[in-house]
């Protein structure tokens, strides 16, 4: 009994202490009448101008932070309905290179930081120095290219090359932030581009140039800058291994669009693909072509990734692909090799390998006369794209069931589908878009998922017969009537 009466005096103390915290006054707050310093607790003699007897009790109610009241204050701009706000500061304006247009949903926005990043060599110096010189061509006001990696003379030669010579198009080779600044002010740009974002620092932040601290508060000044005097800014940033933008996160946070520079070295297809985009859509997709020239824009890269064959080949088929918003015909290419004891190879470019063998394993369950578990398969895409979509199964399943057949597919023929692992063809999306660019470039046949057909989305492109497939083994049977055809 007694034990219990204690623990009940002690829960009921408890309670009673938690009502008083949580009803009692708030803080009181102490404040220097003689220079306003707000010390955490009294004390007989001001720790800021030491004045005896100056630290008061504050009677100033508020929310506070770290102990210090916060009071409110008249704001620079006040609060306005929305409808009486004008949208035209931010307009885009094309940069007079289309595919980026197009990424950028229509040009670049006053005021607005752009973040270009991609692997080194991949063409970004040589593409926003095209737009630099298109910008001081067609926008009335200077272009400014600052380069922290290359000296001006070696910015000249590239623009010589590529034939972009401006007078409004204004070169620096700066590593400091002030001295960027400083350009700022005397040439007034309506365009900057900082190459690269890594390579600038300031004396005022601790740390070393290309550091998380630096990069951080590099990237938080020029954002500043832009927004208060109105300069479209391109910041190009570096990659990791992994291909992610090297620094701190909150870099692609505190920029207003975020775009990824793509290509293979030894391809000459270039693609600009958009992450984030607080001015349009975020997965646009730019084609560019790097030739010794510099760089253009590809408005219709379709037949880069298309090989025109003088009569059917075996191990061959085609897929649209969706890039973003973008429907590219894409061939898709599969060699069977030779009988080989223990593990065959199975080499990919262009493609996932997870997919294709996943893709094999189906064959070589579903179908008959196809034996695949001993031969080694290659599989590549043309032209240097990277086709990764579930979409692309079912012509990797006939190309190499083609190739593993002998049988050469029409080439006039386009496969749409994923591939279960039942052998089933799934839905994709998109598939309108995907036969009308097929129709357009002349395709005539085209196998389908069910439910994709004219028969569900209505009718199909003019000239073209779509058909609809359930499973793998219908898609071949189909695709051989086609071929005889």
């Amino acid at each position: 009994m007694t034990t219990s009466r204690t623990t009940s005096g002690r829960g009921g103390t408890a309670g009673a202490a938690r009502g008083r915290s949580a009803t009692r006054d708030p803080r009181p707050a102490y404040e220097c009448d003689a220079c306003g310093h707000q010390p955490p607790k009294w004390v007989g003699r001001c720790p800021e101008c030491g004045e005896w007897g100056s630290v008061v009790e504050s009677t100033v109610t508020g929310p506070t932070v770290s102990g210090r009241v916060v009071s409110s204050r008249l704001p620079a701009e006040p609060a306005r309905p929305i409808a009486t706000i004008s949208a035209a500061p931010a307009r885009a304006r094309p940069t007079g290179v289309s595919e980026l247009d197009r990424v950028l949903g229509g040009g670049l926005v006053p005021g607005a930081v752009v973040l270009l990043a991609g692997e080194p060599g991949v063409g970004k110096s040589t593409l926003l120095l095209d737009v630099a010189q298109q910008w001081a061509v067609s926008a009335g006001s200077p272009s400014l290219v600052v380069s922290g990696e290359e000296s001006v003379s070696q910015v000249r030669l590239r623009a010589e090359r590529m034939g972009t010579l401006h007078d409004q198009l204004y070169l620096a080779a700066e590593s400091d932030l002030a001295s960027v600044l400083g350009h700022l002010d005397a040439v007034k740009p309506g365009l900057l581009v900082l190459d690269s974002v890594q390579t600038i620092s300031t004396t005022g932040t601790e740390g070393v140039p290309g550091g998380v601290t630096q990069v951080r508060a590099v990237t938080a000044a020029l954002v500043s800058v832009a927004k208060e005097r109105g300069i479209a800014t391109v910041l190009v940033g570096h990659v990791t291994k992994d291909g992610q933008v090297a620094g701190p996160r909150v870099l692609e946070h505190l920029v207003d669009v975020v775009l990824h520079f793509e290509g293979d070295k030894h391809s000459s297809l270039r693609l600009v693909r958009g992450v984030k985009n607080r001015f349009g859509a975020a997965d646009e997709v730019g084609c560019f072509e790097m030739h010794e020239g510099g760089i253009s824009s590809l408005a219709d890269p379709s037949g880069l990734f298309l090989t025109r064959y003088s009569e059917p080949v075996p191990g061959t088929c085609v897929t649209v692909a969706m890039e973003g918003r973008r429907a590219l015909v894409t061939e898709v290419q599969a060699l069977i090799g030779a009988t080989v004891a223990g593990s065959p190879r199975r080499t990919v470019s262009g493609l996932d390998s997870a997919r294709l063998a996943m893709v094999l394993a189906v064959l070589q369950r579903r179908t008959e006369r196809l034996t695949l578990h001993d031969r080694e398969v290659f599989a590549a895409t043309v032209g240097g794209i990277r086709v990764v979509e579930p979409a692309a199964d079912l012509a990797v399943a006939l190309a190499v069931a083609s190739g593993g057949l002998n049988l050469a597919i029409a080439p006039h023929l386009v496969a749409i589908g994923e591939v279960g692992l039942t052998g089933e063809v799934r839905r994709v999306g998109a598939v309108p878009r995907r036969l009308a660019e097929a129709a357009r470039l002349g395709f005539k046949v085209a196998l389908v998922p069910t439910g994709c057909g004219p028969a569900s989305t209505g009718a199909g492109p003019d000239g073209m017969r779509v058909t609809e497939v359930t499973d793998v083994r219908s898609a071949l049977h189909h695709a051989a009537r086609a071929s005889a055809e």
